[in-house]
């Protein structure tokens, strides 16, 4: 047995714990109708020019968690993005999310500068393009400590974290939950079965991942399997909607 490994599982295991456990806000949501929100997490040049054309030819928008620390540069799901793709996801219709300025661990980093890092990343969108602003937020990395949920609350309508399941009824809007397709990148039956138990419960299932490519980094899916996606989530019955978009239906009186 590798005492090293199960020791990192068993702390991860009590992080994720006392992640969901503490400082939630709870909400009862109670959707009119299925939701699906797809999202991509660092925003990878790829997410937008190879993603995005699939979105678009089906009539629909996703939502971009940036990182405006990491502009230009190379990410560990491929090329990342640059200013002009940051106009084009607006023009598009699609959401710009916040994912902190510096991409900051959800866990290691203390909540006190986890959120200087979401306030320098929303002066730099409004420098970039202006009268852009963000609504959500993305934890970069892992699951966020309960008081840099707590933090994180006082700047955004939601934010979404990962996990394997849709959210509807007593849902922490803190950390809402995301399936990540990349982890089902060879089971996309599994995915078409979340998609479908959403649609029975009317409930929001976010889809996430990084890069689309024909390549994919571990993080992301190929162009053939996105498309496969959208295309089951767009006959479910589901409206498609980015995270802001879904909230605003979710929430509305």
């Amino acid at each position: 047995m590798d005492i090293s490994n199960t020791i990192i599982r068993i702390r991860n295991r009590y992080r994720r714990s006392l992640s969901i456990h503490y400082g939630q806000r709870l909400l009862e949501l109670r959707p009119k109708f299925p939701i699906i929100s797809f999202t991509f997490d660092d925003f990878p040049r790829s997410a937008l020019l190879e993603g995005g054309a699939i979105l678009q030819r089906h009539g629909i928008c996703g939502t971009y968690y940036v990182s405006l620390g990491l502009l230009g540069r190379e990410l560990p799901a491929g090329p990342g993005f640059l200013i002009e793709d940051l106009r084009q996801v607006i023009a598009e219709g699609h959401e710009l999310g916040c994912h902190t300025f510096a991409h900051c661990h959800s866990w290691e980093t203390t909540p006190g500068v986890f959120e200087k890092s979401i306030i320098k990343n929303k002066h730099a969108l409004g420098e970039l393009v202006p009268g852009a602003a963000f609504k959500t937020l993305s934890y970069p990395i892992a699951c966020p400590r309960p008081r840099t949920k707590r933090r994180a609350a006082r700047h955004f309508v939601c934010c979404r974290g990962g996990g394997e399941s849709f959210n509807v009824g007593p849902t922490d809007v803190s950390n809402l939950q995301a399936r990540f397709l990349e982890k089902s990148r060879d089971n996309p039956d599994a995915l078409k079965r979340l998609i479908d138990e959403n649609t029975r419960a009317s409930g929001w299932l976010i889809l996430a991942t990084h890069d689309i490519a024909e390549t994919p980094t571990p993080f992301g899916c190929t162009p053939a399997f996105f498309e496969v996606i959208v295309q089951w989530a767009v006959t479910s019955g589901a409206r498609i909607l980015p995270v802001a978009r879904a909230w605003e239906e979710i929430t509305a009186k």
